[in-house]
């Protein structure tokens, strides 16, 4: 017995094949949306690859570009076969790939599923990332004459600035680098010299911030030397005072920012998986109602449509045995193989 079975005649079969082919259309505006998305989140990610750790965290724009395209080319598709079902005569040539058709259907909406479970998934292995390619960076950001490192200073800078963060976790992460190069340092002086030679592997260190840690919002001229040291500055208190730099950490900045991002897309492509199952489910009435006429040289006459044309558990039954009888197929075309040169 055909599973949820309607009835149709001339004028619902019209008015369903105009609606589906609008929903179609749709749905390629939603594939070229997310084809777009894939492109920004691919430039976003670019912008910051040099402090990131993972070169891999590119698959999923990538993921989402080919999963854009696929989308656009099969609701076009779907499309043509609506607007082609309302003339039997060309509606006649589509008939045999329908089938196949529906079974891409509902593969493609796994991988959908699937791209949009990898959205949220990838927050965790983007935090990850970030803190080993922002730990990497901040080491590298006094090297701004070493090939390959010449743009850390300029790309960290900008994002703590457009991020309003300092440092991986917080500010007092430069605490722990040495972060000017030592062609600006003069040797000569007693404090550099105190500096170097108190430090064991030879680094000079201090409790200071780059500049553009600074909190331009602040009213006080900004304070990013001796940030520890309370006598070094007048009415100044570092442990209750808010500091006129930023605390907030790059690496929980850009997660944030990242993760919203994935957050957004993951949620448009799970939708967008409840309107690819609307019209897959609408085509597969509209081809079985014209299928079943009861007078195919008469289109006004009734017909029926329905989801499957029996129980999921016979259709599933269906599915087990055509497989295991094509496994039993290659089986036996090995063995002859096999016994071919014997």
């Amino acid at each position: 017995m055909a599973l949820m079975p309607m009835k149709f005649d001339l004028a619902k079969r019209v008015k369903l094949a105009q609606g589906l082919w609008l929903l179609y259309w749709l749905s390629v505006m939603a594939g070229i949306l997310i084809f777009s998305m894939g492109i920004f989140f691919k430039i976003e990610l670019r912008k910051r690859s040099e402090i990131m750790d993972n070169n891999e965290s590119h698959f999923v724009p990538n993921l989402l570009i080919l999963v854009g395209l696929v989308a656009c080319g099969f609701n076009a598709f779907g499309g043509k076969v609506c607007h082609d079902s309302l003339d039997t005569v060309k509606f006649t040539k589509w008939k045999h790939l329908l089938k196949i058709y529906m079974c891409g259907c509902v593969v493609f909406c796994i991988a959908l599923f699937v791209t949009a479970l990898l959205c949220f998934l990838m927050q965790i292995s983007l935090h990850f990332a970030l803190a080993e390619g922002l730990k990497n960076g901040m080491k590298f950001y006094k090297d701004t004459d070493t090939p390959g490192r010449c743009f850390m200073k300029r790309t960290l800078d900008m994002t703590q600035i457009e991020f309003r963060c300092c440092g991986n976790n917080n500010y007092k992460d430069w605490f722990e680098i040495q972060w000017i190069s030592n062609r600006y340092l003069d040797f000569s002086n007693d404090d550099v010299k105190d500096r170097i030679q108190s430090n064991v592997e030879g680094k000079y260190l201090m409790e200071s911030v780059p500049f553009s840690c600074c909190n331009p919002g602040s009213p006080r001229p900004c304070i990013q030397h001796h940030l520890s040291n309370n006598s070094a500055h007048y009415s100044y208190d570092h442990h209750t005072e808010d500091l006129n730099i930023w605390t907030r950490g790059c690496r929980e900045a850009l997660v944030s920012y990242y993760g919203g991002m994935m957050n957004s897309i993951g949620a448009f492509v799970l939708l967008f998986i409840v309107l690819e199952a609307v019209v897959t489910v609408g085509l597969q009435y509209l081809t079985t109602s014209l299928e079943t006429l009861a007078d195919p040289e008469n289109p006004e006459s009734e017909s029926e449509g329905w989801l499957l044309e029996n129980s999921v558990k016979e259709t599933l039954s269906s599915i087990m045995t055509k497989i295991s009888s094509l496994c039993k197929g290659n089986q036996v075309q090995e063995e002859e193989a096999e016994a071919a040169p014997t």
